[in-house]
């Protein structure tokens, strides 16, 4: 895979990036992961992830201004989540449960810090938890007296400044008040500090700064000239952090945190020797391009406390964290069974499938992952940035069935019914009889011959009545299976196949009735001209005797992922339905529908996977379903889901189509061998008997069901029975008489556990492996 390609698919994934209220905080507070961890009543777990990021949770729980709250986004539905009443509940509740530990550095650098506000003591706590020592000089009588001095006892207890000034005391913070740097009465001159530590900061706030003149460089104002970005002064090894420096704007106690924070980086990378600029993160930016759907939930007002004065109770502050959300996109994970698989979303599904596919020796442990995607494209609809996993996923099994990495038993029984398909035991192109030309091409496909064999000779008689010029008809595939598992050189092969046919029938326009066929011929064989069966019959007619009776009442229509964007498909299938006279019902839509498992051979690498999505469609409604793909129809079938094919309505063939079972792996080889027999013995003469089965089996209903379900063929048994009762290589179980015989087929060891009678042979069961075992020098 190309790494700038991956790079570009993880870019796209918006769901890493920061809910609003995370964005909006100057310290990132993690607001949604306190709130859910608040909702599921773990405090303890909630007061970790506040002090993980805020150096002192008592104080800013009482005072920070909190724009988390304008930018929440359950503003939209019910009001913001009361997060800075939340966070005062936190501490209240379980501010002993802060835990911290300094690190400690072998070779702690000194940085001695003038001022003890919140931006001053801010730097402090961060310096000191990586290592360095820290003395902070002050020269009021006690620290944050700005605190103390300009906010109520009401609003911001003194016990709290007290704990939080206790918790910073306790790591190793040494801070000296009553220390004016002028030098005066035994105080320090900011050359003393400048001379006997590794790096100065000068945390005095936004007012002038002339007492420093003589050693920094001053703005017009008077105020510390500093960088915005590093808060850097003109003297290496000073550092300012002066909030709003160069203006009078209000005191914010949450931005002086910010300052002091942003001050501590560059102090520490200054001590590493580092880049006080390179790979920093921007802590101005206040915009996130996370997308939250808002309309998927429902109005919700926030909760009120009993005591307002004394704010949330435990159970208010969980029922008003419950109100989060949380912010999420995952659009695509709420649609897409193969993802919610896997517990994972796009950009952490990208890394996996990138470094599955890097590895070089070992174990590749994503295989199945990759191969269990079913490329519908409706992840890439939903997707804000049109993200398709689907590309993802066939890059990747390209890149690793080209390099041999890809285990061939995900595929095998798909290309090998991909091979049945295209043998010459069942395909065949033919002119109309008694035409020498054709001026169009009949391509039903390989799947609607393999469920509704009848209603496609039906079908081609019909065209050849309405259609002039001459119809011709072919039987073959297009190449999908190849196409979806990965196989290059096999698709290409294909369709230079249908090309190759296409030229000798005198370039006709084609006329195809699976979905899939379109979109893969009108994609990759663009000089084709192909039109779908359904806009074909739209535009000629319908047979007479068409009727409503047999829907049974509503419908609900299920369009193929395939056909996701054939807007003329999805409206001639509708003109359809409404001329015959059946009432329609939409599920999801065209554009949001969803894959039956069948897509991408996703229901042959992962079975589970496979059932999750044709049973998620089931769900969505109790009425029957109409289908356009064979597939589709006869996978809502198999499941238990009455449904029927347009074509069952067109060209009725049973009395309840919505009941016609699903045939079988089996039975759709069987059909299409036998469709293929008939109508070339039918319609063009040629001696063509109907398929003998070597000899006769007897399975049970759950026998049948069980050998389907392993993707083994009844035929490759039947075959094995024969060989074995012919050559002896038999095992019998003296305690039941029952006879084992294994055969190998292709790449599948079948083995079946079996018991002769009169009327055949009743197969007991049968289990077998997809395995090719190479042995190298």
């Amino acid at each position: 895979m190309d790494g700038d390609q991956v790079k570009a698919w993880e870019a796209l994934c918006i769901e890493e990036q920061a809910p609003a209220c995370a964005a909006a905080c100057p310290l990132r507070v993690d607001a949604r992961g306190m709130a859910e961890k608040m909702a599921s009543g773990d405090f303890a777990g909630a007061i970790a992830l506040y002090s993980r990021v805020v150096p002192f949770p008592a104080i800013i729980a009482h005072i920070c201004e909190h724009p988390c709250e304008t930018a929440c986004r359950r503003a939209e539905a019910g009001g913001a989540v009361r997060i800075g009443a939340l966070e005062r509940a936190l501490v209240e509740e379980a501010y002993p449960a802060v835990r911290r530990t300094a690190q400690r550095a072998r070779k702690p650098k000194t940085i001695a810090i003038i001022g003890a506000g919140l931006a001053g003591l801010t730097a402090a706590f961060d310096l000191v938890m990586k290592g360095h020592a820290v003395t902070v000089f002050e020269a009021e009588v006690r620290p944050l007296e700005r605190l103390h001095h300009d906010i109520d006892a009401t609003v911001l207890p003194p016990s709290a400044i007290d704990a939080d000034l206790g918790a910073l005391a306790s790591l190793g913070v040494d801070i000296r008040c009553r220390q004016r740097v002028t030098g005066g009465a035994g105080s320090p001159t900011l050359e003393d500090l400048i001379a006997g530590h590794d790096a100065v900061l000068l945390a005095i706030g936004p007012g002038p700064a002339i007492q420093f003149a003589g050693s920094l460089r001053l703005t017009s104002t008077s105020r510390l000239d500093l960088d915005p970005m590093t808060l850097a002064t003109s003297r290496p090894g000073v550092f300012g952090s002066c909030l709003h420096a160069g203006d009078d704007e209000v005191y914010s106690a949450i931005f002086s945190v910010r300052d002091g924070r942003r001050a501590a980086v560059s102090i520490d990378r200054f001590l590493q020797g580092a880049s006080l600029t390179a790979s920093r993160a921007d802590d101005n930016a206040t915009g996130t391009c996370l997308y939250v759907n808002t309309t998927n939930h429902s109005v919700v007002p926030p909760v009120q406390p009993t005591d307002s004065a004394a704010g949330y109770s435990r159970e208010e502050a969980m029922s008003e964290a419950a109100r989060c959300f949380p912010c999420h996109c995952l659009e695509c994970v709420k649609a897409c069974p193969y993802l919610a698989h896997y517990k994972t979303y796009p950009k952490r599904a990208v890394r996996e499938i990138y470094n599955n596919d890097s590895i070089v020796m070992g174990n590749r442990k994503s295989n199945r992952m990759i191969d269990s995607c079913a490329l519908c494209g409706l992840c890439e609809t939903l997707c804000p940035n049109d993200l398709a996993m689907g590309d993802v996923c066939l890059d990747a099994r390209q890149s690793m069935v080209e390099r041999g990495h890809m285990p061939a038993s995900h595929h095998d029984f798909a290309l090998r019914d991909m091979a049945f398909s295209r043998s010459d035991e069942v395909a065949f192109v033919r002119h109309q009889p008694g035409h020498d030309k054709s001026a169009v091409l009949f391509f039903p496909g390989c799947q609607l011959p393999a469920s509704a064999p009848r209603q496609v000779e039906a079908v081609y008689r019909h065209l050849c009545e309405r259609l002039p010029g001459g119809v011709g008809f072919m039987l073959d595939c297009c190449g999908a299976p190849a196409y979806w598992s990965g196989r290059k050189g096999l698709h290409q092969e294909v369709l230079d196949r249908i090309h190759a046919a296409w030229e000798e029938q005198g370039r006709p326009r084609l006329v195809t009735a699976c979905s899939t066929c379109l979109k893969e011929i009108s994609e990759f064989l663009p000089d084709i001209p192909v039109s779908s069966l359904w806009t074909e019959l739209a535009a000629i007619g319908l047979p007479e005797g068409t009727s409503p009776d047999l829907a049974g009442g509503p419908l609900a229509i299920h369009d193929p992922c395939t056909s996701r964007h054939a807007h003329e498909v999805q409206a001639a299938v509708r003109s359809i339905a409404a001329s015959i006279g059946v009432e329609v019902r939409e599920l999801t839509g065209a554009e949001k529908t969803t894959c039956c498992g069948y897509g991408g051979l996703a229901a042959f690498a992962n079975p589970e996977v496979g059932n999750a999505f044709v049973d998620r469609r089931i769900e969505e409604s109790p009425d029957d379903y109409l289908a356009y793909c064979a597939m589709c129809r006869d996978n809502f079938a198999r499941r238990g889901k009455r449904a029927l094919h347009l074509i069952d309505l067109i060209f009725p063939d049973v009395d309840d189509p919505a009941a016609r079972p699903d045939p079988g792996f089996s039975g759709r080889r069987d059909n299409r061998l036998r469709l293929s027999r008939r109508m070339r013995r039918e319609l063009w003469g040629e001696s063509m008997g109907d398929p003998v089965p070597p000899v006769t089996l007897i399975l049970a209903d759950a026998v049948r069901a069980d050998i389907e379900r392993k993707l083994l063929l009844i035929d490759d048994i039947a075959e094995i029975i024969a060989e074995a009762q012919q050559s002896g290589r038999i095992l019998k179980d003296r305690t039941n008489g029952h006879l084992t015989a294994s055969g190998r087929i292709g790449t599948v060891t079948t083995w079946v556990e079996y018991e002769p009678t009169d009327a055949g042979f009743v197969v007991h069961r049968a289990y077998g492996h997809r395995m090719q075992v190479e042995v190298k020098p």
